[in-house]
């Protein structure tokens, strides 16, 4: 039986620098943690506790072929402290950021989760984030949540200006083209129930690069899932290369008319 109900699926490729950290830093979330407290006779004492909203997270890391060595990490760090809550699935080449995340959602549903996130590794996304995500779905009752730059502002933290106009544009523009009542349409951060990815066709899912996050909202959107946007802050990395290049927004831009047109002709499978 898993220790967790929640799996974190971090795709990654060359994030040496930045994967040990993250790993840490989630399955930290939930664990006993050490507090100090003062005793009435003014010493100090450590206490431990507990996270009262969620036990633990588990993480899976989908690796492709990084030739810096993220994948030995990760290696590493299952062998030791982290055995039975941290897993890897080594691919080979780079084969998109889509292909990555359909290959953790169906080995989570496989290993019987019931909340499956998605999440960067270099800390554009808080891990502190992830309870309030994990919130919406299990308390609240929303299928899918949502970590959104743009629900209460624009809460984008270094990155250049060029930049953040075209991420706030293009989701504007996909909201106005599709109809979906999304904000933040290109967001990375976002946690299922599992119920939504047994429901969608994944195989019938096209995009690879971001126009796949699109893809699988107005998807879960027009299959009628619940949706909430949790507000976020966005912080540009730190530690190694982004991945981002005009190639993948022109899939999402030009996608996003593919997108409109099967929302008027596709039979979507109805939400149980």
């Amino acid at each position: 039986m898993n220790r967790s109900d929640s799996i974190v699926i971090i795709p990654t490729y060359n994030e040496k620098e930045n994967i040990e950290n993250i790993v840490r830093a989630v399955l930290a979330l939930g664990t006993p943690n050490s507090q100090l407290s003062a005793r009435p006779n003014g010493t100090l004492s450590t206490e431990r506790t507990l996270n009262p909203k969620h036990s633990t997270f588990s993480i899976l890391v989908i690796d492709d072929g990084s030739p810096d060595g993220t994948a030995d990490i990760v290696k590493r760090l299952m062998a030791g402290e982290y055995a039975g809550r941290l897993f890897l699935m080594e691919r080979q080449g780079k084969q998109g950021l889509g292909t990555a995340y359909i290959a953790g959602f169906r080995w989570a549903l496989e290993h019987g989760y019931d909340y499956v996130f998605e999440m960067d590794a270099d800390f554009s996304h808080d891990p502190a984030d992830l309870p309030r995500l994990y919130s919406a779905c299990h308390d609240e009752g929303y299928d899918v949540a949502i970590g959104s730059r743009y629900v209460s502002g624009v809460n984008v933290v270094n990155w250049p200006m060029g930049r953040v106009l075209m991420s706030y544009f293009a989701s504007k523009y996909v909201r106005l083209v599709t109809g979906i009542p999304v904000h933040d349409t290109t967001a990375g951060f976002k946690c299922y129930r599992r119920r939504v990815l047994e429901t969608i066709e994944l195989d019938k899912i096209r995009f690879k690069g971001y126009g796949f996050q699109i893809e699988m909202k107005f998807t879960a959107w027009k299959m009628g899932f619940k949706i909430k946007e949790v507000p976020v802050v966005f912080v540009n990395r730190r530690e190694g290369t982004s991945k981002m290049s005009g190639g993948i927004f022109g899939e999402a831009f030009f996608g996003v008319m593919r997108l409109r047109w099967d929302g008027w002709f596709r039979k979507y499978p109805v939400s149980r």
